[in-house]
Order: structure tokens, then sequence, then C-alpha cells
């Protein structure tokens, strides 16, 4: 099993081409990939959902 890796903001924002807010926003509608708290001022996400999430998307283009 490979070891889950947990990427910070700057990370996924440079992996998904979106803006802070943007992902902020789709955190929000619950459209993206859930946050996990590391401290109580610290958050990243797994990178394995952030990628399964732009596979989602790229399989899903041209589709309305």
């Amino acid at each position: 099993m490979q070891p889950k890796k947990i990427i910070r903001l700057p990370k996924v924002i440079e992996k998904t081409g979106l803006s802070r807010s943007t992902i902020y926003l789709l955190l929000s509608r619950a459209e993206f990939p859930q946050q996990i708290k590391l401290s109580p001022r610290t958050m990243g996400f797994l990178e394995s959902e952030v990628d399964a999430w732009l596979a989602e998307k790229a399989t899903n283009r041209g589709a309305s």
C-alpha cells in the first residue's frame, strides 16, 4: 500500500490551475476534496483525492 501524501494549498493551486478563492468556493459547495486539519492553523489535502478529482474532470470533459 502506498503511503498517503498530504499537500498544502499552494501545491493544490499548482496542480489544478484554480485560484484559492475558486477552491474555497468548490469546498463550500462540497464539489472538491475536503481538507484535512493537521493542526489548529494548518490544513492539507490528500494528493490522491485531488488527483482523482482531476481525473474525473478530465473524463467528464465535453459532458454538459
